[in-house]
């Protein structure tokens, strides 16, 4: 008999979306520019580069900032892209401290799939918030990461501190 261990079982009803989609290969950092910034969850927008949150993030304030060339490595970039994109690293960096005051910040890249990109094609930094004890017992024990705040609540707060940071 087919038995479910109810115990182990998350009920995450918003997922829906995203594995019902039609996936057309778009890259999600070639679209964003172009479209509404509150739906494609795009907080800044510079020159060459893009910010903007993790759709799925390991921590609220779980930013993504990529060149707005699609590119899938760092070395590809001009110089003014590559300034052009640090300079937006930082500005979001100030934007999570003023927001959310973190104990710190992890900041990375993943290059290519063996190093686990998700969008291998389009070079992208993630950027997320950390706080002694933010891996809990939820993690550890039940396999499950608990996101305490709405992402368009989210949006809105770091737009808002992107804007007094300066």
């Amino acid at each position: 008999m087919f038995e479910v261990d109810f115990r182990r079982l998350l009920w995450a009803p918003w997922r829906e979306s995203y594995i019902t989609q039609h996936h057309n290969n778009e890259c999600i950092f070639c679209t964003a520019p172009n479209q509404d910034e509150k739906i494609r969850l795009v907080i800044y927008k510079s020159k060459h580069s893009i910010a903007m949150l993790n759709k799925y993030p390991y921590n609220s304030g779980h930013v993504m900032v990529a060149p707005i060339r699609h590119v899938p490595s760092i070395e590809m970039l001009s110089e003014e892209e590559l300034n052009d994109l640090m300079k937006t690293l930082i500005k979001v960096i100030k934007a999570l401290r003023l927001c959310y005051n973190p104990h710190g910040i992890n900041v990375g890249a993943n290059i290519g799939r063996a190093a686990g990109a998700g969008i291998e094609g389009h070079l992208h930094i993630h950027v997320v918030p950390r706080w002694n004890g933010d891996t809990n017992f939820m993690p550890v024990i039940a396999g499950v990461k608990v996101i305490p705040e709405d992402i368009y609540v989210t949006w809105s707060k770091i737009r808002s501190c992107l804007e007094k940071s300066d």
